[in-house]
């Protein structure tokens, strides 16, 4: 992009540079995994956010010129992604998820998550959507699957619940900038400790799941995102085992928890073998993602408090 005449520096559309921005993430290398999973989606990510364009108008969007104090922001923005690996979502400091436009950065993990698609159906066909009323978003991180939920349930209350004071604070902007402050509620703590004495209809998580071996393996851009969102131990359960063995508590009868545990599926699987996980298909890709209803988990309820006290998974 640097190199290219004067004359077509102060002449390029917005679609010219999307194209042109693109072939250089293609050419670098870069992993494509925080919030888009090709380049011209990324390319597009970072020149709409330097014009300041909304991307529900792309059409009418391509056909602008690009001011060339524009364009050398957008230039900017892409030598940084290619030569530090840093996310795109970090550079721009906004992710989408449902559809909605969330505030991010190093503090959080980029969501990513197939549960969008979930939030969508309204959890159907999982529990009945007219009997969610309350619903707990743990491990919120950004808060974005708690507050998509708060969007998509406008008469139910929603917890969200971090370990991380880090990504409390980004959660709490996100809740501001979603107007709905009303009904969310963000607390601090680990895993339930931060909502005792609260019962829910939902459950939903996406908690660090990546085994130590995995996250040693994983592209550069991983790093930039906070550990502690990631790491779960040597097989990428030690939450889930905690999560599994006290989710019925905070319950409501008929209740569902929603878990994503990405690549450690395999792992849940060969540690609880007579469990009936019910693994979700999504039709716009992801899984990883299970869901079992409070009875279901009473009736493993001894195996999973056994797994969850075994030495290195006290939590």
């Amino acid at each position: 992009m640097g190199n290219d005449s004067d004359a077509t520096r102060t002449e390029i559309t917005v679609e010219e540079l999307v194209r042109l921005a693109a072939l250089e993430l293609e050419k670098s290398g870069v992993f494509f995994g925080h919030g888009t999973d090709n380049p011209l989606d990324e390319a597009a990510m970072l020149v709409f956010h330097v014009m300041e364009l909304d991307h529900a108008q792309a059409d009418l969007s391509y056909s602008l010129e690009v001011p060339e104090d524009k364009r050398r922001q957008v230039e900017e923005l892409l030598a940084r992604r290619i030569s530090e690996r840093i996310p795109a979502a970090y550079l721009t400091g906004e992710a989408w998820f449902c559809e909605l436009d969330f505030y991010v950065d190093e503090r959080v993990l980029v969501p990513r998550s197939p549960i969008a698609e979930l939030i969508q159906d309204e959890f159907s066909p999982w529990i009945d959507p007219e009997r969610i009323h309350h619903v707990l978003d743990l491990c919120t991180g950004s808060g974005c699957i708690g507050i998509a939920v708060a969007v998509a349930f406008p008469e139910a209350s929603v917890d969200l619940a971090d370990l991380s004071e880090e990504a409390i604070e980004v959660a709490r902007i996100n809740v501001s900038r979603h107007g709905v402050g009303g009904r969310v509620s963000v607390h601090q703590g680990d895993l339930f400790n931060a909502v005792r004495g609260h019962r829910y209809d939902v459950i939903v998580s996406n908690p660090p799941y990546v085994a130590e071996d995995e996250y040693r393996c994983l592209p550069d851009e991983y790093s930039k995102e906070p550990g502690m969102g990631l790491l779960a131990g040597e097989d990428g359960l030690d939450l889930v085992r905690t999560i599994l063995a006290k989710a019925a508590d905070f319950l409501e009868p008929g209740g569902i928890l929603v878990v994503e545990v990405g690549s450690a599926e395999q792992a849940l699987e060969q540690a609880f073998p007579d469990v009936p996980f019910t693994w979700l298909e999504f039709e716009y890709g992801g899984s990883g993602v299970f869901t079992l209803n409070r009875e279901e988990l009473l009736a493993h309820r001894g195996q999973f408090q056994r797994a969850s006290r075994e030495p290195g998974h006290v939590r």
